[in-house]
């Protein structure tokens, strides 16, 4: 059976094989959770904090570089097209290419440089799993930062003290859940596995 993905993300473990129309059907599934993340709003600035970028580090740590990648731009896709997808039930090119609308473009490139690290095995340790959704929430914010200036013709020092500074604490919170979630999930499953019946 030709499978899409080898087993070295926890997702592509424990439901190995992982045909295409598994694939298909978890790149849905995460491009729906990361738009249920995006309704999650705290108001703290021009920038709103939410869920979304939880949701998009634990979707690459957990789908891999590609199918991590894929639900973003899929998400992506879905909000462009008007369903009520951005945070706050906000749609639309014209919210995409807004200025928060660098944070949302680099969703991709997050998720497959945190899958990248995790088909290295950076997310079977706690301090590992957390560097590579560091570097992830890194391009992120790096992305959102340059693009919100540039948008709203504002000095990059200024829009780093009014939306990233803000950013920054919940970004902290937000990793180390989804990094201490990565190295429990590989134990059970390797606790499900050696309970498993040897066959004869």
């Amino acid at each position: 059976m030709y499978t899409y993905a080898k087993p070295d993300t926890l997702i592509a473990a424990a439901l190995a094989p992982l045909d295409w129309t598994r694939a298909v059907s978890l790149v849905v599934a995460f491009s729906l959770l990361t738009a249920l993340a995006a309704q999650i709003v705290i108001p703290i600035g021009p920038v709103p904090a939410t869920a979304q970028t939880f949701a998009v580090l634990l979707t690459g740590a957990l789908l891999g570089s590609r199918l991590g990648a894929m639900a973003m731009i899929v998400y992506l896709i879905e909000g462009a097209s008007g369903l009520p997808f951005f945070y706050g039930g906000s749609s639309g090119i014209a919210h995409l290419l807004g200025p928060t609308g660098g944070y949302l473009i680099a969703f991709p490139a997050a998720a497959f440089i945190t899958g990248a690290f995790a088909e290295h095995g950076w997310d079977k340790r706690f301090l590992t799993a957390a560097a590579s959704m560091a570097i992830g929430s890194v391009v992120i914010m790096l992305s959102g930062w340059v693009w919100f200036a540039l948008i709203t013709n504002t000095s990059l020092s200024v829009v780093f003290q009014t939306t990233v500074l803000k950013l920054i604490p919940g970004d902290i919170v937000k990793i180390l859940l989804a990094a201490a979630a990565l190295p429990s999930g590989w134990a059970l499953l390797r606790r499900k596995a050696s309970q498993k019946p040897e066959s004869d």
